[in-house]
């Protein structure tokens, strides 16, 4: 290998280094909001934008969703094995955190396009 070749591999790492940062942390705000379900039906709509912890109680039990940095995260359950709370913060169009034993679904609607096609879905 040359020079040149170690300078172009170089290259083509921090381009890809800035795409994925730009994608991830610049681009940011994705507007939006979560819509939260309890057993189908709409329980509430809060925008991504705007910061607050919310506690979600229903017949089934209670679980506790922040809202922070146009993310939307399930921090607590009282759920017998908290997979709800393991998810990660969603913040695209489509993408959901679901707790099956409280019948939760938080879901965000109306924000960032969701980057995978119809094939990969």
């Amino acid at each position: 290998m040359k020079k040149n070749d170690f300078l172009l591999i170089l290259c083509v790492l921090v381009l890809a280094g800035g795409v994925f940062l730009w994608n991830n942390l610049v681009r940011g705000d994705a507007g939006g909001e979560a819509v939260v379900y309890v057993d189908g039906e709409v329980y509430a709509s809060y925008p991504l934008n705007e910061e607050r912890e919310l506690v979600i109680e229903t017949e089934y039990g209670k679980n506790f969703l922040i809202i922070k940095d146009g993310k939307a995260d399930m921090t607590e359950a009282d759920c017998p094995d908290g997979l709800c709370v393991k998810q990660h913060s969603i913040y695209k169009t489509g993408q959901t955190i679901v707790c099956l034993p409280h019948r939760v679904v938080v879901e965000v609607e109306g924000g960032q396009a969701n980057e995978l096609d119809g094939m990969t879905q």
